[in-house]
């Protein structure tokens, strides 16, 4: 495995325990998910508003900023899930092991608004 890869996959475990524990959910219910090619659903499982599926992008890179990119990457995995809204984790540089809270989440606003509400950008 590539240590890019290997970066990208702790960072979604690191994810996936602090918001499960964040969340008191059940072992298990919040997890890793598996690639599906050209129907990827996102990178993080199980979590939910309003009783909807939300979908969860994970990015540790260092580069250039690709944030434009990263978020129609979680809007066409949302499409792909029928889930209500899409969003990007991205590691902040230089913050790491207990400090997973401080990572970022970024979204349009529409994906905001359906996680306030409950309605999808297609429904309002």
């Amino acid at each position: 495995m590539s240590s890019q890869k290997q970066r990208g996959t702790a960072f979604e475990t690191a994810c996936v325990d602090y918001i499960s524990e964040a969340l008191e959910s059940e072992p298990g219910e919040i997890h890793r998910l598996t690639l599906k090619g050209m129907r990827d659903e996102g990178d993080i499982g199980g979590i939910k508003s309003h009783g909807k599926r939300i979908v969860v992008e994970c990015k540790n890179y260092s580069g250039r900023d690709r944030m434009a990119e990263w978020l129609k990457e979680a809007d066409v995995e949302r499409g792909n899930a029928d889930a209500l809204a899409g969003v990007v984790m991205s590691k902040r540089k230089g913050i790491g092991g207990k400090r997973t809270g401080e990572q970022l989440v970024s979204m349009t606003i529409d994906d905001f608004i359906s996680i306030l509400t409950g309605i999808g950008k297609d429904e309002r």
